[in-house]
């Protein structure tokens, strides 16, 4: 699929994975830069691209203009697989001191915080979306470049093709609730907003307010009978 034959969506390759990590850390907050937020690139892509490089890399594409990678979509076709990111999380708290480290210390103490807080009142946000009725997700994020030319919706399209000649009954995005130009998209796409927006313990506008995280829902055929039914 092209563009006007300009931007080519593909099948994920392995020697993507530098320039998918690159476009996570620029487009890591709602399509911008996320470095005035969190300064360690590695650890932000880990946490947000590496499950879906390195153990579902037959569920992602990217788009290619002029031999360089301009966006990708990351999947997932069941949402159980992916582990806990808590493991990760610890990994890189250790390895690269990101409870001190500046640049991300100030993030993860407010997350620990708000995380206190939020318990205390009843308002910690669910923690995981998976549904049967929609058991997939995606991330997609694309630079500036190849916005605004049918690139995100070619993408997304090639994911559901996949989820319906897989058998897989729907599929779920979570997105900030404030990103209004991308929730504007996923229900472009048929999506739908399921439920209220949930609090984003840590993350902030750059003028201090608190973010929200919306789900999205999208099944593609009734949800199966309950065996118990």
């Amino acid at each position: 699929m092209t563009d006007d034959d300009v931007t080519t969506i593909r099948p994920y390759r392995p020697e993507d994975r530098a320039a998918v990590r690159r476009i996570c850390y620029l487009t890591g907050y709602m399509g911008g830069r996320v470095d005035w937020l969190w300064r360690d690139r590695e650890s932000f892509a880990d946490l947000f691209s590496g499950y879906w490089t390195d153990r579902e890399p037959q569920s992602a594409s990217v788009a290619e203009r002029d031999g360089e990678v301009v966006g990708y979509l990351l999947g997932c076709v069941d949402t159980r697989r992916v582990p806990n990111p808590g493991p990760m999380m610890a990994h890189h708290l250790l390895r690269r001191g990101l409870l001190v480290r500046p640049g991300t210390a100030g993030v993860l103490w407010r997350m620990i915080g708000d995380v206190a807080v939020d318990a205390a009142r009843h308002q910690l946000p669910p923690m995981s979306a998976y549904d049967r009725q929609w058991p997939a997700h995606l991330h997609i994020d694309l630079l500036e470049v190849a916005r605004g030319h049918g690139v995100g919706a070619g993408l997304v399209r090639r994911f559901f093709d996949r989820l319906r000649e897989s058998g897989v009954a729907g599929c779920h995005v979570e997105t900030m609730a404030e990103n209004t130009r991308a929730v504007a998209f996923f229900e472009a796409m048929g999506f739908r907003r399921h439920g209220e927006p949930a609090n984003a313990p840590g993350f902030r506008t750059p003028t201090g307010d608190r973010l929200h995280v919306q789900l999205l829902v999208q099944p593609f055929e009734p949800a199966p009978l309950s065996s118990d039914a």
